[in-house]
């Protein structure tokens, strides 16, 4: 469990404030042109929207560069793309330079939202939850996918990492929007959700977990961004309440 607590944690950071609670942001060891940010402190909602529109610059300008026809038009995406790096420089507080280097990557073949899996453990209808060790909040088990793997294999692979347990996928319990269930990222980012049952070991604090525990669905502790809308939906369709998977309707 030692590579993962450098490798990774679930909140990415497009490169800066590494474990600055007073900037909102934590260093995750991703390749630097996938990594996502989440906020640790409420921002204002502005911040969010300009966050969001510069993500989109930046995926617009990278799939321009991709198939630009002539230096012209690669003129006008890098130019594009340097004042979006300028922007997301100020908002970050960190230098241009820095962030310029994490926004130039020239080999997309096409931007789209990132993925991320979560193990969902059911035991005596308690759901299993870890206090985050960057946010101090908590919330179901998961990571961002690797090169490689499938999501099931994902939602594996960061339930051992960040709790110590081996666990086997059930069902796909949902597929939830980080704009729409407000996990408040600064990139847009797709949750999906597995129910995972115990196969050995038992639940421990790890570098990324400061405590682990089952929850009953009436004795919620305080969640991370995202979970106050997924978790009690994950109750519902463990019970049947709701036929799974969930996704969100257009």
């Amino acid at each position: 469990m030692e590579r993962c607590a450098k490798r990774k944690t679930f909140a990415h950071n497009l490169g800066g404030t590494a474990g600055n609670k007073e900037s909102g942001g934590f260093q995750a060891l991703v390749p630097k042109r996938m990594r996502v940010f989440y906020f640790t402190k409420p921002m204002a909602l502005y911040a969010q929207d300009v966050y969001q529109a510069l993500d989109e610059l930046r995926a617009i300008t990278s799939m321009g560069l991709e198939f630009a026809n002539n230096e012209y038009e690669r003129k006008r995406y890098t130019r594009l793309r340097s004042i979006a790096a300028r922007l997301f420089a100020k908002l970050e507080e960190r230098p241009v330079e820095q962030v310029a280097k994490e926004f130039h990557y020239d080999n997309w073949l096409h931007v789209s939202p990132l993925s991320g899996a979560e193990a969902a453990v059911f035991q005596d209808d308690r759901l299993l939850l870890m206090k985050r060790s960057d946010t101090v909040l908590w919330a179901v088990p998961g990571g961002l996918c690797e090169v490689g793997e499938t999501l099931a294999e994902t939602a594996q692979r960061e339930l051992w990492e960040e709790v110590g347990v081996r666990g086997r996928v059930i069902q796909l319990l949902g597929i939830f929007d980080s704009r729409l269930c407000h996990s408040h990222t600064k990139a847009q980012l797709f949750h999906v959700i597995f129910q995972t049952e115990l196969v050995s070991g038992s639940p421990a604090p790890s570098a990324e977990a400061l405590d682990v525990q089952f929850f009953a669905e009436d004795n919620l502790p305080e969640l991370a961004a995202g979970h106050a809308m997924r978790v009690p939906l994950l109750f519902k369709l463990v019970r049947g309440e709701i036929s799974p998977p969930y996704f969100d309707v257009p």
